[in-house]
Formats: C-alpha cells, structure tokens, sequence
C-alpha cells in the first residue's frame, strides 16, 4: 500500500512537472503573430501579410516599428553587417533572402549583428512559410521576432519603405493577449489541486489503515484465546472453514462464543480480515464504544443471555418472539377490556344513584301535596 501511495505522489509530481516545463516552452516558443505596416517618405502607407516564425519572442502589444535595412550578404547564413550606428534612436529590423542555409541561423545572425527583427522574404514564389528550428540549442539563443513575407512583398518593401529611402516599418502583432495572465493561475490551481488530491489519498490511506486495524485482532490478542487439542468424544466434529472433520490431536481455536475451528483457518481470519466469529459474528475481543452497545442488545429480551454452543442455530426461530408479541398485545387488550369495563360500572352506579336521589324527591313532593289538602278539607 505504502509502495502504491508512493509510486502514485511520484507519477502524480512527474506530470505536473512535465506539464510546467512543457507549457513554458509553449510560452517562449509561441509564434509571433504579425501584420507589416510599411510608412514611406511621403506618407504613403501600405499592409503586407505576413507569417510567424515558430521560434524566437513574440511582438510587444504596442509593436515594433523599425527601419528596414537590407541583409549582406543577402542570405545571411554568415555573419552580417551590422545596421549603421548614425541613427541611436530608432530599431533596425533587416530584410533576409531565404535558402541556403537554416532559417534559425538566419535569425541568430541577425540577432548578433544587433537588429531587432528580422522579416524572410521567399524566392521565386508567393507562398508563406511556417518558420521552424530542427536545432534546440540555436532556438534557445533567438531573442529577436522574426516573420515570413512573401517575394512580391519583398520587392514592395525594398522599393519604397526601407532605411535609405526614408521608410520605415511597424510590426504589429494580430492580437496582443498575455497568455501569462491566464495560464500562470490555471498553472497554480492545477497545482493546488494535485497537491489537494495527494492530501485526501495519504488521508483516506491513513483512515483505511486505522480502520482495518481496528478490525483485525492484533497478535498479542489472538495469544489470549484458549486452544484445544481435539479428541474424539468432544463436541466438536467440523471445522466450518474447511469442511474437514476434526482428528484426533487438532489444534483447535475456541472463540469466546464456544465456536471452534482449527487453528491454522481461523488464525489468518482474525489476524487479517475480521476479529469476528466467521459463523455468528460476533465480536472475539470487544472494541471501544461495543458495551454500550452490547447493552442495549441485552435489553431487547432474555433469549439473548442463552448460551451459546455449536448447536444454536444462526438465525433465531420467531416463535418466542411472536407469543412473546402476543402475549404483551393479549395482556394489554385484557388491561384496556377491564378499564372499560370498570369505567362502565362506575357509570351504572352513578346513575343509579341519581336515579335513587330522584324517586325520593318525587315521594316527598307528593307527600306534601297530600297534607295540603288534607288541611283544606278540615277547614
């Protein structure tokens, strides 16, 4: 398990540093994306499209504007001339001939020269090429931009926009999005959430851990449990892991339950899966918070506290518990019977009684009525 965790934090690191490297260099190598802006000396101003190279850094937002000097030699596979040193102010971007050697090498010369860009016309075609670079080291030291134009752009652009003849140009890029302002939080989340992933699984891994621990009997308990050497006549006759007879001279371990079975079945068991009886589950040695429940499992009624052997069957019959039922549901019918029925004599007497208090009232009455008129008749 340990191993596992281990090899999974090591994938789970290798990836997100492979992803880290990997992205940075998409950033460094992102082509520079790039339209060309040309202004001559009597405002005349003309766009030209053109393509990125997939090597060197990419334009600023606001572009690169420059004066366009002509490369010499023109394919600048050696060393060039550098841009003249008259102008202290302004970018040098240089116009270079394509073939005969690398583009990359090309651009590198460039660089060295001192310009700043450097534009890569075709020759005898129209057609825009993607520049890439087969050789890492060179990649590493282009710092400059660089773009691929077309030759009938070239032939514009050296006709009325370069350095001599009062041009100049502007290189600017089609969209200007910082892609360091999105990718380097999603960088960070990816990392925050790895490192969250890595927590939970050494988390659950842990939790696991305590919890199959709790439920396997440590050796020094297994120790505890009595064994028993079998001989005939004994009561028990079947291991019921192995389902082989017991022989005279088996080891047998005897659970608190009074379950037997060989030592050597029930020993792995314990020690690796549960400190369970494989038979009636219960409980070998009983873990924290087991009394109370043990307790209130005695409670539910007194078949409970019958001993255990191999006899006793794993599920229970429901014939006590269904008198048991009856019995309390008859004992408490009879019980509301007998109330009713006191309350309904108690009832008979009252009203009795009322009836009594009435018919002595009447005779009174009536009594009365009679010396009443018995008086009269004197008179």
């Amino acid at each position: 398990m340990l191993l596992s965790l281990g090899m999974l934090m090591l994938s789970a690191t290798q990836i997100y540093t492979i992803f880290t490297v990997q992205l940075f260099a998409f950033l460094n190598l992102l082509p520079v994306e790039a339209d060309i802006a040309a202004y001559s000396f009597d405002n005349k101003t003309e766009n030209f499209d053109d393509l990125p190279a997939r090597f060197g850094y990419r334009l600023p937002s606001d572009g690169l504007k420059g004066f366009l000097i002509g490369a010499r030699p023109e394919n600048a596979c050696e060393p060039i001339e550098p841009p003249p040193r008259d102008n202290l102010t302004g970018a040098f971007i240089v116009l270079i001939k394509r073939f005969d050697c690398n583009f990359d090498i090309k651009v590198l010369n460039a660089q060295k020269a001192g310009y700043k860009a450097a534009i890569v016309h075709n020759v005898d075609s129209d057609d825009l090429i993607s520049m890439g670079s087969n050789d890492l080291d060179v990649m590493k030291q282009i710092d400059i931009p660089s773009v691929f134009v077309s030759e009938e752009t070239a032939n514009s652009l050296k006709e009325d926009y370069t350095y001599d003849k009062g041009g100049h140009v502007v290189l600017m890029p089609d969209f200007s999005l910082p892609l360091e302002y999105y990718l380097i939080p999603f960088l960070i989340i990816v990392g925050i959430c790895l490192i969250l992933i890595v927590v939970f699984m050494i988390t659950k891994f842990v939790q696991d851990r305590h919890r199959a621990r709790r439920s396997r009997l440590r050796k020094d308990q297994l120790k505890k449990l009595p064994i028993h050497k079998f001989k005939k006549g004994d009561s028990y006759d079947v291991c019921a892991i192995c389902l082989d007879e017991y022989e005279e001279g088996d080891k047998l371990r005897v659970l608190p339950c009074s379950h037997a079975y060989h030592s050597k079945c029930v020993d792995p068991w314990l020690t690796k899966t549960k400190k369970t009886c494989p038979v009636c589950k219960q409980k070998v040695v009983p873990s924290q918070g087991d009394s109370d429940s043990d307790s209130e499992e005695g409670e539910s009624g007194p078949d409970e506290n019958e001993e255990v052997s191999e006899s006793t069957p794993l599920l229970r019959s429901l014939a006590s518990t269904s008198a048991h039922s009856f019995g309390t549901m008859s004992g408490a019918s009879r019980s509301e019977q007998d109330q009713e029925s006191s309350e309904y004599e108690d009832d008979e007497l009252d009203s009795s009684d009322s009836e009594e208090e009435v018919t002595v009232e009447t005779v009174v009455v009536q009594m009365q009525q009679l010396d009443r008129t018995d008086d009269t008749d004197v008179q």
